[in-house]
């Protein structure tokens, strides 16, 4: 399964999508801030960087151009509320959200993470 970094500001919310992942057997990182972040791409080579949804415009941007500096072998898959819009142009994939299946979360990152050769 994948290793998952998950990264988002409200703290509910990550919990709920870290169960999510860990129920559907990936292993999940959550990260608030960007020291925990960089942080968590010393220690770790992620498969997929989950972006999360209650994340502003400009610090979503940043998040994606942290991992992808120091997490080059992520796949970015960024959250968002569908009347808002993507943010990241150049994320590999995006998930609107709420989802109305949980799952999909899931199935979204395990396809990520196959694109990047992992054994989800």
């Amino acid at each position: 399964m994948a290793l998952v970094l998950c990264t988002g500001t409200d703290k509910a919310l990550l919990h709920t999508r870290q169960y999510i992942l860990e129920t559907a057997g990936h292993t999940v990182v959550t990260v608030t801030n960007e020291i925990a972040l960089l942080a968590g791409c010393k220690e770790h080579t992620f498969d997929v960087a989950v972006i999360g949804q209650s994340t502003g415009p400009k610090m979503k941007r940043r998040i994606a151009s942290l991992v992808r500096e120091h997490c080059p072998e992520a796949k970015v898959l960024e959250l968002y509320e569908f009347h808002l819009g993507r943010e990241i142009k150049d994320a590999d994939s995006w998930l609107a959200t709420p989802t109305d299946v949980p799952k999909d979360l899931a199935d979204r990152v395990s396809e990520l993470a196959n694109e990047n050769g992992g054994a989800a």
